[in-house]
């Protein structure tokens, strides 16, 4: 499983021109499901994610994680995370699970991360949707995840 996190001011995600999904201050979550993905990488992303210390304490350290700071989540999925360039010009997605247990995953996923951080903090987009994603990257701060 990959995540792709960014620190946002905003951040929304449209489908077919209607906002599904929109958080003010927080982590925009970019998703990636792969073959073989499992409840124990559900827990270890989502425990990473909602711990991970990103946004700065009152000295601009940055000390604090979602759960401290209570600022918001916004998870959407995102196959091509998992697409392999090393061949050629078109990406191969061998390796990102099949949609039907990526879905159940992204679902789980979704609500761990509701438990963690709270249901009102967590939006998602559209699983298996074309979605448009607006975001203002505050930093810019992006890191990447992956279980593996």
């Amino acid at each position: 499983m990959r995540a792709l996190l960014q620190r946002v001011s905003r951040a929304s995600v449209a489908v077919e021109g209607e906002v599904v999904g929109e958080i003010g201050t927080g982590i925009l979550v970019l998703l990636g499901i792969g073959r073989g993905d499992n409840s124990a990488h559900v827990e270890k992303i989502a425990s990473k994610i909602s711990n991970l210390r990103i946004f700065p304490d009152d000295e601009g350290t940055p000390n604090l994680s979602l759960i401290e700071t209570g600022f918001e989540l916004l998870l959407v999925s995102q196959f091509t995370l998992l697409g392999d360039a090393t061949k050629g010009n078109r990406p191969s997605f061998t390796e990102a699970a099949w949609p039907e247990p990526a879905e159940l995953i992204y679902m789980e996923v979704a609500d761990l991360l509701r438990d963690l951080i709270g249901p009102e903090k967590v939006q998602t987009g559209t699983f298996g949707a074309m979605m448009q994603v607006e975001l203002i990257n505050d930093g810019p701060y992006t890191l990447m995840l992956d279980t593996d």
